[in-house]
């Protein structure tokens, strides 16, 4: 082994470029990201709710948007004058508040994330009792039943999503005390 020197013992590595993820893939990914770099978690409401946390906040997000098209949409298609004013109302509201809570694909984060946990408790409640308390359950039953079945779904996806603001905004404004994720 004379006249060897260690870059000719030492294995042969070759540079491989990092593989490129794709966009869709990325985009999954970041939907279903849980770790620090999807935001601060939303401190507990009532120190209890949301029940779990199994829905990333990124994919509930998408959920309010679909939950308020729809709301609007189904209220739109009703001959019943009320029935379209509560799928106005609830859907506008719904897409509104969507857009400017402090998440990831919000347009302008102005709202807390508790804030908008509690609208979608609010929101619920109003799409699942609505048809009943405002009789259109009887007249329109299409559209009652679709705005029973979004109240039902969205409370049940607002008890375990995984709530996550992005800039640290908290019902009562932001807290010193809060340099990282609560609970985290």
């Amino acid at each position: 082994m004379a006249g060897l020197t260690p870059q000719d013992t030492a294995p042969l590595l070759v540079s491989v470029p990092p593989h490129a993820e794709s966009p869709p893939r990325r985009w999954v990914r970041h939907l279903f990201d849980k770790s620090a770099r999807a935001g601060i978690l939303s401190r507990p409401l009532l120190d209890r709710l949301p029940l779990r946390r199994w829905v990333p906040s990124a994919v509930h997000s998408l959920l309010d948007y679909r939950g308020g098209a729809v709301a609007l949409v189904s209220g739109q298609l009703s001959t019943d004058r009320v029935a379209r004013r509560v799928g106005r109302v609830l859907g506008l509201s719904s897409l509104a508040v969507a857009l400017f809570t402090d998440t990831r694909l919000s347009l302008s984060r102005r709202l807390s994330i508790e804030t908008h946990e509690l609208s979608d408790y609010a929101h619920g409640a109003a799409l699942l009792l609505a048809p009943f308390a405002l009789g259109y359950a009887r007249r329109s039953p299409g559209v009652a039943a679709v705005h029973a079945l979004l109240g039902l779904s969205t409370l049940g996806v607002a008890l375990v999503t995984d709530y996550r603001g992005q800039r640290g905004l908290h019902l009562g404004g932001v807290r010193r005390t809060d340099p990282e994720g609560i609970g985290a």
